[in-house]
């Protein structure tokens, strides 16, 4: 006589002639209890679902790009920070400046250079913090963020050629040579820095809760525009030399009194941020520092060229406040005639 075996001793004899482990036992205690419950014949729906390993869920790539967003939005939101602070502890001197100061051509360089990173922090954050699924409309989020962002860069480097300019004793043949230089890095940079967005990868994460776009590009193409404002830089901090060598010999001044008086710390800044834009991408893969470094780049050169404009507006207005018939010109702090102060 032959007995019938029932599925649970078939799969108890299965145990019996393997060698058992934990994740067998679990296994098999698993779909015991699944066959179990689909088994009931009174009609009660099955509540049980078996448990999946959720590395298997995403993939590697996918984990990746969800730390990397969730990275990205820190480094915005301190980025936002960092700006608001700058901004309210300079308030009463910037509002001082608006309100005293008459208007001109500089003032108005003076408002965008200030204003338009405001711009840019609102559309990186509403990139940043907003779901979306369309890498098309994050394509054109950065296109508008990075047209401002142009923008800014445009207008800081230019309060440096105009104080180049003006430390040049306002001599037209180098105002010339830096405007021609300026206006072929403006242009090139555009070019080659649109050219690398239409040619990037924009994707989202597919993993929920994690908002924001994760963008790719080649470490060159990253670095070449970054590489002329380095370029250009460097040329105005070569100029801004000269005069601070001929201005050391001629007034036998202590060298770091004349450094100080020229501003050539805020242009070494300038030039030290480009230099780090231009080798991240070259020392790491990682867009966390680039997307940083970018940034960073945009707003504090605007604080650099803004805080320097209102640094030599401050002196000027105390020097004419005082009883001496005497002011400082943006070209040297020493005592000239009122004509050739600047406002």
């Amino acid at each position: 006589m032959y007995k019938v075996l029932t599925p649970e001793l078939e799969r108890a004899l299965r145990l019996v002639q393997r060698p058992v482990t934990i994740s067998t036992l679990c296994k098999s205690a698993s779909e015991t209890f699944h066959h179990d419950h689909q088994a009931k014949p009174n009609g009660v729906p099955n509540i049980y679902t078996p448990i999946k390993d959720k590395k298997t869920e995403h993939s590697v790539n996918d984990v990746a790009m969800a730390r990397s967003l969730r990275y990205l939005a820190y480094i915005f939101t301190a980025l936002a920070t960092f700006w608001t602070y700058d901004y309210v502890r300079s308030l009463h001197e910037e509002w001082t400046f608006l309100l005293r100061s008459r208007w001109n051509k500089v003032k108005f360089l003076y408002i965008i250079t200030r204003y338009v990173p405001f711009i840019v922090i609102i559309t990186e954050l509403y990139l940043t913090f907003t779901p979306n699924e369309n890498p098309n409309q994050c394509r054109m989020l950065n296109n508008i963020y990075s047209c401002f962002g142009v923008i800014s860069v445009t207008c800081s480097d230019g309060f440096f050629v105009l104080r180049t300019y003006a430390l040049w004793n306002n001599n037209k043949i180098i105002l010339v040579a830096m405007l021609s230089a300026f206006l072929a890095i403006v242009l090139s940079f555009s070019g080659i820095w649109f050219t690398a967005i239409a040619t990037s990868h924009f994707r989202t994460s597919v993993i929920p809760g994690i908002t924001g776009c994760y963008r790719s590009s080649r470490s060159v193409q990253l670095s070449m525009p970054f590489l002329l404002l380095f370029i250009f830089a460097l040329g105005l901090v070569s100029l801004t030399l000269i005069r601070v060598i001929h201005s050391w010999r001629t007034a036998k001044s202590p060298l770091h009194a004349v450094l100080v008086k020229h501003n050539i710390f805020y242009y070494v800044c300038s030039l030290l941020i480009s230099a780090v834009n231009v080798l991240m991408p070259i020392l790491t893969s990682n867009s966390i520092y680039h997307a940083f470094f970018e940034h960073f780049q945009v707003f504090s050169l605007a604080i650099l060229a803004t805080r320097m404009h209102l640094y030599l507006w401050d002196i000027d207005q105390h020097a004419r406040s005082s009883d001496a018939v005497v002011c400082i010109s943006m070209s040297d702090m020493s005592p000239v005639s009122p004509a050739d102060c600047t406002v």
